[in-house]
């Protein structure tokens, strides 16, 4: 049986309990535990592919399709885990299936009840992130703050799952804010006392505590949040600010959270190998270059939504031994202001993916203004048909737009792809503009055959990838010949031909599109190709036209 540990969340959200999980995830895999993590999130939505990026960040997907919270990204860049549906589940999803099970007639004869039909769900939910696999240590996140009455289900889910599984193969773990009060001086504890003091009024007694600060915490502070939350001394830990997320496992480590975990779980000692991120970290800290990247988008108001693309632009500039500066562009502005003014002082250009109108003529005028002044440029998703956009326009003299944003154009470059196969099914997905919006896109792992001699093959040194998709429209492959005779380059497509999957410009420093999402696959230690290469190209493009840069 694996053991289990719970990470819970007090006084404010966003304090970094899919960071801390992620952490702790890392620290044991270093020792040699098979480690996964799960997220379960209190909002009834089924999953967070309906909500819009302000509302919850970027959406994450899975090699098997499912559409889930942002923290999941995290847990893959910090562990060699591969997650899929089982590691995220939502109020939405538990209720759907309690109800589903009760017009089956599940329950017949028996009034369904939240207690137990709804916290016996959520168990068997966590019990399926193990699964069949051979996992030694199972850690679950659990969304929002204590004293959320939406989270109140899960609290009571796992505080019985101690009881089901045994004490002595369960961990609780409260993440908590220990503010600076710059008025006073000093660090404040109260805010974490009350935490406490919510959980346990809900049964749940937590055995450690990670208190988030600015500060690491004095030892006379650690002492006194020990007296008043009943726990020892060595079991409060501080999870201080540091300069890298890349980081926390190493502060983790020097807070003596690894043999805690060991001893309260009473596993076998193990010596970790932290040598990886000790590498990660000394290259983000010392630079040997800098370089200017440019991000286009719709959503830039709330950098969550760019979550995985930001941390994949920070493991191509690792792998580049450069600093990566990122210089947020809202689409919108360029549409009103033009393209120079917030795009002069790019030494690359990335348009990233996004849905819906808004913005998109400051995009197109984004990728014209890379295209014409040699910058290298990199087009993810809907930032790849915007470049079939903007080429078809402005290289091939069509009227080209995509049938997302005009229905009724005259040459629809990307349109409403009604009709493919899913290789993981071994079926053809049918859709129409009038499918459910939740769950029908092409999503999820997808196969990609790379033509030899172009710069995709250059990144990935294969011809055969796999690689994550979250799309509804298509590149249209009647305007593969039109744009060919421009330079354009389809650099890649699935195997039967039928779906671009990459596109590239001949006559161009690094010019790239791609239809998927590169970023959910990379991580610091392992830098996905394309972001390893858009880099590599923006930092010479800038030492090409600044010589005395080194």
């Amino acid at each position: 049986m694996p053991k289990y540990i719970f990470i819970t969340g007090g006084v404010v959200s966003a304090l970094g309990k899919g960071i801390a999980a992620a952490a702790i995830g890392a620290l044991l895999e270093a020792k040699g535990f098979r480690v996964t993590i799960q997220k379960l999130d209190p909002y009834i939505n089924v999953d967070p592919g309906t909500l819009s990026p302000f509302e919850h960040g970027e959406v994450y997907v899975t090699d098997d399709g499912c559409e889930t919270d942002l923290d999941l990204g995290h847990y893959e860049r910090f562990t060699n885990l591969t997650t899929s549906y089982v590691n995220n589940y939502t109020s939405g999803k538990i209720y759907f299936n309690v109800i589903s099970k009760e017009r089956r007639g599940d329950y017949l004869g028996h009034t369904v009840q939240v207690v137990p039909h709804v916290t016996d769900e959520i168990k068997q939910a966590i019990k399926s992130a193990a699964g069949e696999n051979d996992f030694d240590i199972v850690i679950v996140e659990v969304g929002g703050t204590v004293g959320d009455i939406e989270g109140l289900p899960f609290l009571e889910g796992i505080r019985q799952f101690r009881y089901d599984v045994g004490r002595e193969n369960v961990l609780y773990i409260h993440l908590t804010l220990v503010p600076y009060v710059k008025s006073a001086g000093e660090l404040k504890t109260k805010p974490t006392q009350h935490s406490v003091n919510n959980l346990r009024a809900i049964g749940i007694q937590p055995d450690i505590l990670l208190c988030r600060a600015d500060r690491p915490l004095p030892h006379a502070l650690k002492k006194k949040i020990a007296l008043h939350c009943n726990l020892d001394f060595d079991s409060v830990i501080s999870a201080h600010d540091v300069e890298t997320v890349y980081e926390v496992p190493l502060n983790f480590k020097n807070e003596g959270l690894d043999l805690l975990i060991e001893k309260k779980l009473s596993l076998p000692h193990r010596v970790e190998d932290l040598s990886l991120w000790e590498d990660v970290v000394n290259k983000i800290k010392n630079p040997k270059a800098e370089v200017n990247i440019a991000v286009v988008g719709k959503y830039v108001g709330l950098r969550d939504s760019y979550k995985s693309l930001t941390e994949a632009l920070i493991h191509g500039g690792i792998a580049n031994e450069a600093k990566v500066n990122i210089l947020w562009v809202n689409s919108e502005d360029i549409e009103k202001d033009g393209a120079k003014q917030y795009l002069s002082n790019a030494d690359g250009i990335l348009i990233p993916g996004g849905f819906g109108i808004r913005g998109i003529e400051g995009k197109i005028e984004a990728i014209k203004y890379a295209r014409k002044n040699k910058i290298p440029f990199f087009g993810i998703c809907l930032g790849m048909q915007c470049a079939v956009i903007e080429m078809s326009r402005n290289l091939a003299g069509l009227d080209a737009h995509s049938t997302e944003f005009n229905p009724d154009t005259e040459n629809p470059v990307i349109y409403l792809m009604e009709k493919w196969y899913n290789p993981k099914t071994g079926r053809y997905e049918i859709r129409t503009v009038d499918s459910q919006k939740g769950g029908t896109m092409r999503l999820g792992a997808y196969p990609c055959i790379i033509k030899e001699g172009t710069r995709a093959y250059e990144a990935y040194k294969t011809r055969e990838i796999s690689e994550r998709h979250r799309h509804r429209y298509e590149f249209n492959n009647k305007y593969i010949p039109v744009l060919e005779e421009k330079g354009v380059v389809f650099s890649g497509t699935s195997p039967d031909g039928q779906l671009v999957e990459i596109i590239e410009l001949k006559e161009h420093p690094w010019f790239l599109g791609c239809q998927f999402h590169p970023e959910f696959k990379s991580k610091p230690f392992k830098p996905h190709p394309l972001f390893r290469e858009f880099i590599k190209a923006s930092l010479k493009e800038k030492r090409s036209l600044f010589s005395s840069v080194e």
